[in-house]
Parts: C-alpha cells; sequence; structure tokens
C-alpha cells in the first residue's frame, strides 16, 4: 500500500528537486513532490530507508546531502532539530555545498527562529535562498497531502517555492521575513498546548459526573467549544487510545523552542510552560511515543 494517499495535483513544469530527510513527515512529502511530476532525488542518513522511498516513487538516492542538492531547483528538508539542520545544511557533504546559484532551500523542520535566521544569512552570502517553512497537520496531513506551511524569508524566493509546496499542502503563506515561519509555528503549538490540556479536563471532569462524553462532545462541537481537537481527539480520548498521531516527545521538543524564545523576547507563557510540565509527567509513565491527547492520563 503505498505511504501517500491520492490527490490532484496541479498541472506544473517538472522541477529538479532534492529531499533531505524521510522520517513520518518527510518520507510521504518527497512522495508526493514525485508524484506530481518533479525529478526527486532523496538523503536519508539510514540509506536503507531512502532506498525503500525510491522503490516505491522512483527518483535518485544520493549519498550526502551535497550530492542530493547538486542541480536542484528546490532542496527540501524535514530533519530532527537544530543540530540536525546544520549538518544537512553545513560543511563539505552539506546541501549548500552543492546547490547552483540561485536555488532555494525550503526548511520544513521546527526549528529555532535563531537558526533560520543563521542560515538565510549564510545562504545569501553565496548566492542562495533560504526559505524555513515549518509545517502543521501532522502525518495524516503529510500523507494526504493537506498540510498548512507557515514560511519566513525573502518574497521572490518563497513565491517561486510556493507552487512545488503545494504538491504536499493545501495552505503555503509568508508571514514575514526570516524566522517568521518558525515563530508562527510556535504560536500554533501554543495554541495547541492549551486546547488539549482543556479539552482533557473537560472530559475527564464529565467523567467523573457519569456523563456520557461521546455525546456530550457532540453536542458540545456544534458551539463555541468546537475545534479541531475536539473533533479529532476527543472520542479517542474517551475511548483511552494513544498510539497514533504527534508524539509527546516531538511537543516536549516544540515547547522547549517556544519557552526559550519566550525567554529571549520576554513574552509570558506560564500556561504552555505548566502544560510542558504535564507533558514531563506523561513521558515519566512511559508515554514519550503518545499523541498529545494523552494528557488525559494524568486525570484518569
Amino acid at each position: 500500500m503505498s505511504s501517500i494517499q491520492p490527490r490532484p495535483y496541479e498541472a506544473l513544469p517538472s522541477r529538479r528537486v532534492a529531499f533531505l530527510g524521510l522520517g513520518v513527515m518527510g518520507l510521504p512529502m518527497a512522495g508526493h513532490l514525485a508524484r506530481a511530476g518533479h525529478q526527486v532525488t532523496v538523503y536519508n542518513r539510514t540509506a536503507a530507508k531512502a532506498q525503500a522511498w525510491a522503490g516505491e516513487f522512483g527518483g535518485r538516492v544520493a549519498a550526502t546531502p551535497a550530492d542530493a542538492a547538486r542541480d536542484a531547483d528546490f532542496v527540501f528538508a524535514c530533519v530532527g532539530n537544530d543540530e540536525d539542520l546544520r549538518q544537512v545544511v553545513l560543511g563539505d557533504q552539506g546541501a549548500f555545498a552543492g546547490m547552483k546559484p540561485g536555488a532555494v532551500f525550503v526548511d520544513h523542520t521546527t526549528a529555532s527562529a535563531e537558526v533560520a535566521r543563521e542560515l538565510h544569512a549564510v545562504a545569501r552570502e553565496r548566492g542562495l535562498h533560504f526559505v524555513d517553512a515549518p509545517v502543521s497537520g501532522g502525518q495524516a496531513g503529510a500523507v494526504n497531502g493537506a498540510l498548512t506551511v507557515m514560511c519566513g524569508g525573502d518574497e521572490a524566493p518563497f513565491d517561486a517555492a510556493r507552487p512545488v509546496v503545494l504538491a504536499f499542502a493545501r495552505a503555503v503563506t509568508r508571514v514575514g521575513d526570516a524566522g517568521a515561519g518558525q515563530l508562527a509555528k510556535m504560536v500554533n503549538q501554543i495554541c495547541i498546548a492549551g486546547l488539549v490540556q482543556g479539552l482533557a479536563e473537560a472530559i475527564a471532569f464529565g467523567e467523573k459526573s457519569g456523563l456520557p462524553m461521546e455525546l456530550v462532545l457532540q453536542v458540545i462541537g456544534k458551539g463555541a467549544a468546537q475545534s479541531w481537537q475536539l473533533d479529532n481527539r476527543g472520542k479517542t480520548m474517551v475511548e483511552d487510545r494513544f498510539d497514533f498521531g504527534f508524539a509527546v516527545d516531538w511537543m516536549r521538543k516544540d515547547l522547549g523552542l517556544v519557552l526559550e524564545e519566550a525567554r529571549r523576547n520576554g513574552a509570558r507563557v506560564p500556561v504552555t510552560a505548566l502544560v510542558d510540565q504535564f507533558y514531563a509527567d506523561v513521558q515519566a509513565m512511559g508515554g514519550g511515543r503518545w499523541d498529545t491527547s494523552s494528557l488525559i492520563k494524568r486525570l484518569k
């Protein structure tokens, strides 16, 4: 079975693209690029995963990020964190070493705004372009080609990359200069942390009160309490199912970026800091790979 879901693709000229990092997000994103008709070269630290991707989607496998990026019009990346990103971008074997002048690097990693600004500056010095473009929508959004992408960087490279990114996204928006995409993703994660904690408390409260919570969620989901989290995670929280979705470990990484940026810019995020500690409790319960909705496990 294909690791991506079929979807209509906008008819575009075929472009040479590279994709670095074939994790749970990157693998289907790269697959959509290939299915949209682009010439895709992939790189992954575990070469067997890249070979398996090529077996399913075609394309070429590269031994280094520099080799993958050579002759590409656009180089995409989706790796783990700031240091992973620097490793695939910088150095003799990094993507910047192989990219042709004027090529655009589009980074879908959820990383710091600081590293985005750093790599944007290095790219400019080398005659390249860098767009920070973290995504929201989780693994399901990547598989279905329905991600929301928030971008920072210069307008011209964003405009050039946007039609290509739409191979795996439903919305691609530039929100500001370098680093703005990462800051927007932090806003996204702050919102989610508070929503999930509120939903967890509401369901736990309703259950203690003896209410039929699946029915209650259907009722309140038609009013002001409606949210993506209620619609997509409420029922599974009631059913005590968490073996899917966006992992607690990943959320704690993201909230760590939020808290670090808040210390830098002076923003007050007391609820986010508290929910981060609640996620630490879930990790201590062995739930590092549970979905973020597992916050309710602390309350049962």
